[in-house]
């Protein structure tokens, strides 16, 4: 997750807290009926990704890409798991660093400033390991994947969501157009939206068992109607038009140039 794309993630928490859930969960949540809450949603996701897992609790866990901590801190609490989380982005630890202080979780959550590319984690030093929106930061794949696989013990298990191209063509159709360059120069200064057969090819080359793929496209739309829809009520401000154009490009692509997948893998040999 490069240096490059803390001009968004870097920005105040206080401007997250105003459109995202309670948790601050920045990636798509996971709904059951037309009454499901933005939180209630965000929490269900969670306990799927927990689910996905197997987790059984006191699980050692890598959050790569750890945002504002919502997984860090309900994998802590939910199921007494040991949490690192990495992301480049400063202010990020700080929030997270106040919150764990906050729910006494001190001995089970703490958070790296670093950028995954140049971080080493110990080999077999993880049960599992969580990217929910941050591969589409870091390059090369393959290399990617080796060292998710190298820190993950025998049996690890990988929960990597992710937003796709729906195919190759698409992508060599819609990767200069003017919506695409602004989501990725203007909002996070890099990032390279794949179709999900390269994260499945790099995975596979790697050495991973490929477990089950979800398809959570329609659940990232209704997520992001809700910030939509949250940044709406806020005063006009040029962050919040510059938010609102981002999350408005996001949203006409669902279903048509783009998908929102969730890909288990497991360590299996």
């Amino acid at each position: 997750m490069t240096a490059a794309t803390n001009q968004h993630y870097d920005l105040d928490p206080e401007i997250f807290a105003r459109f995202l859930d309670p948790l601050r969960k920045y990636s798509s949540g996971l709904f059951d009926a037309d009454t499901t809450t933005l939180e209630q949603a965000q929490r269900r996701k969670l306990s799927f990704v927990a689910g996905q897992l197997r987790l059984l609790g006191g699980e050692r866990i890598l959050d790569v890409g750890c945002g504002w901590g919502s997984l860090l801190l309900f994998m802590a609490q939910e199921y007494g798991c040991h949490m690192l989380g990495i992301s480049p982005a400063v202010r990020q630890h700080d929030y997270i660093a106040r919150r764990v202080a906050d729910l006494g979780l001190e001995k089970l959550v703490r958070t790296e400033v670093a950028e995954f590319e140049t971080y080493e984690p110990g080999r077999g030093a993880f049960d599992a390991v969580t990217m929910l929106g941050s591969v589409v930061h870091m390059a090369p794949l393959a290399q990617v994947f080796a060292k998710i696989r190298a820190a993950l013990r025998r049996g690890g298990m990988l929960y990597l969501s992710e937003s796709c191209f729906r195919s190759a063509a698409i992508r060599a159709a819609y990767d200069g157009r003017p919506g695409t360059e602004f989501v990725r120069h203007s909002i996070f200064g890099s990032g390279d939206l794949r179709p999900l057969s390269e994260l499945v090819a790099g995975a596979e080359s790697a050495g991973f068992s490929i477990r089950a793929v979800h398809d959570l496209t329609d659940d990232y739309r209704r997520t992001i109607a809700c910030w939509i829809g949250n940044l709406r009520e806020l005063p006009d401000s040029p962050q919040r038009a510059e938010l609102l154009h981002y999350l408005e490009i996001a949203n006409a692509g669902w279903g048509y140039t783009t998908k929102h997948y969730a890909l288990i893998c497991q360590k299996s040999r």
